[in-house]
């Protein structure tokens, strides 16, 4: 057993795909046109309105954060704000970056078990808009985590509920996907009724957690589809402008071509659930959010947490007392077969 096989501090520390160094390899080969003019960012936006079953406009980043803060603020202007779960990455863990990019649109964030924003909750905080208000700074979107910050998946109809409330209030829909591929994995659902077909308008589709060196990918679905050129301007403005967006491209086309993020995704969740299962079945951990991705939040004894640690656990303690395991493509659920706890 080696090092790398307790190795769950996060799936953005995993290696490269094969398939992506590959990709890289290839597109490195000639010039080609800067700012996402070339052939490979074209034939990406090709292949992902074929995967999406619809027209989609697109935009490669290189992180999440920039693909959520530069969707975010296409949606909501300096003197709105942006519904979000508590515990969703936009709040947590992006430094004020959607702030930043939107000019000052606020996060308002809502309670909900699990990572999620239950269909009641939602209700109440729409139902109380008053946009003539002076003293109030109106919601302008919603923005949904999937999977969310406790590795729990919505539901393809969880999603088109929470949206369906969301339009009935005029709010545009926002989907953080940078673990996508891992909730569709596990619902089975296809990639267009999670997304567009349940009422995302922007979409941050993740790919640097399920094999890519650094590829995110905003996707504009709708009416959202014409603003793509106001999206390059602030992508601009903010130094999110690839000039070799090529090499992104290039990984988003090895990764989403004949379903590849799918495969590896699924296996980061079988080795998620046979870990899962190799705690529970010690006695000593007690599972506290339903494993439905490639995450598992345990709550470890003092005496498996030390015998873990000592075999070179890398894992990050959660709020609340979990331990946060991220499983990543690039492991194996037989692995779990020689650990011995």
């Amino acid at each position: 057993m080696s090092q790398d096989d307790l190795d769950f501090s996060s799936d953005t520390s995993a290696p490269a795909h094969p398939a992506v160094l590959d990709a890289l390899a290839r597109a490195n080969h000639a010039m080609a046109a800067s700012y996402g003019s070339d052939p490979l960012t074209a034939e990406l936006q090709s292949l992902i309105c074929e995967i999406f079953e619809t027209d989609v406009a697109i935009f490669p980043v290189v992180s999440g954060t920039a693909s959520n803060a530069l969707a975010l603020s296409l949606l909501a202007n300096p003197m709105e704000s942006i519904l979000c779960h508590d515990e969703a990455h936009i709040a947590r863990d992006e430094r004020g970056a959607p702030e930043f990019f939107s000019a000052g649109a606020k996060l308002s964030l809502l309670a909900g078990s699990d990572g999620k924003i239950a269909p009641e909750t939602l209700e109440t905080a729409c139902s109380t808009i008053n946009r003539a208000f002076v003293h109030e700074t109106p919601p302008a979107a919603l923005s949904l985590t999937n999977l969310t910050e406790c590795g729990t998946a919505y539901t393809q109809d969880e999603i088109r509920t929470l949206c369906e409330i969301a339009k009935r209030h005029d709010l545009a829909t926002h989907l953080d996907g940078a673990r996508l591929a891992n909730a569709l994995a596990h619902t089975g659902a296809s990639l267009a009724d999670m997304t567009w077909r349940a009422g995302i308008d922007v979409l941050s589709l993740g790919l640097t957690k399920t094999g890519a060196m650094s590829c995110e990918i905003i996707c504009l679905f709708g009416e959202c589809r014409d603003r793509l050129d106001e999206l390059r301007a602030r992508a601009k403005r903010a130094g999110h402008m690839p000039p070799k967006m090529r090499f992104i491209s290039a990984q988003g086309l090895a990764l989403l071509s004949d379903g590849l993020w799918l495969e590896l995704a699924g296996n980061a969740n079988d080795v998620a659930q046979a870990l899962a299962g190799k705690l529970v079945a010690s006695g000593e951990a007690q599972i506290q959010y339903p494993v439905e991705g490639n995450e598992v939040f345990a709550r470890l004894s003092d005496d498996l947490l030390g015998k873990l640690q000592g075999k070179g656990l890398k894992a990050y303690p959660w709020p609340g007392g979990a331990t946060r395991f991220v499983c990543n493509w690039s492991l194996r659920a037989a692995t779990f077969d020689r650990i011995k706890l």
